[in-house]
């Protein structure tokens, strides 16, 4: 099956990452479908739609917007499927709900989307352990041709959106919030939280 514009995929294991194992116990950490930081953002492409403008192909692993795979409640109180949702594990996604792709053992940034690691806080006087508003590229968008992966930068507020990718936690910044590129100082840290 192949669509006109839209990519064609399953979720990698199951639509939520709300489960983790502590010895032989399955511990719950979230029980209402309503909290993003639990949905699952790791696909598998099962197929490119005809209309296909990326190097995704089939087969690839994705990363997608959160709502593409949780459940929600309408007004009446009834549990639906989010409107990517096709059947049983078949999701239906545009290109603009992906962000990173992983055609053979490296992510690949899409047109658009840069991702960011935080970096650990300096200021004794800050109670927040991160730096706000900078951070190490770690996957970039080859648009940026004076930035690569490493670079220190600055991006606008409100810009950043968290996500957890192989257990690191990052930052999905959009091509245009990138507002300036820092020399390193020397005293930079990645800060990367235990929960991640």
């Amino acid at each position: 099956m192949q669509s006109i514009q839209d990519f064609v995929i399953k979720p990698i294991k199951s639509r939520y990452t709300n489960v983790k194992k502590v010895g032989d116990i399955d511990l719950i950490l979230n029980t209402n479908i309503y909290t993003h930081q639990f949905v699952n953002r790791e696909a598998e492409v099962i197929s490119t739609p005809i209309l296909n403008e990326t190097n995704i192909k089939k087969g690839d692993k994705i990363i997608v917007h959160h709502n593409v795979f949780r459940r929600w409640h309408n007004q009446y109180g009834v549990e639906k499927n989010s409107k990517s949702y096709y059947k049983e594990d078949m999701y239906f996604v545009r290109k603009d709900q992906i962000f990173l792709y992983k055609p053979k053992n490296k992510w690949e940034s899409l047109k658009g989307y840069c991702f960011i690691k935080p970096i650990k806080s300096n200021d004794i006087f800050n109670i927040s352990n991160e730096r706000s508003l900078i951070g190490v590229i770690k996957y970039v968008d080859n648009d940026l041709k004076e930035i690569k992966s490493g670079d220190l930068v600055g991006f606008s507020p409100n810009s950043e959106y968290e996500f957890v990718i192989d257990g690191e936690r990052l930052y999905r910044v959009t091509t245009h919030s990138i507002t300036i590129k820092y020399e390193y100082q020397g005293d930079e840290k990645e800060y990367n939280p235990s929960w991640a």
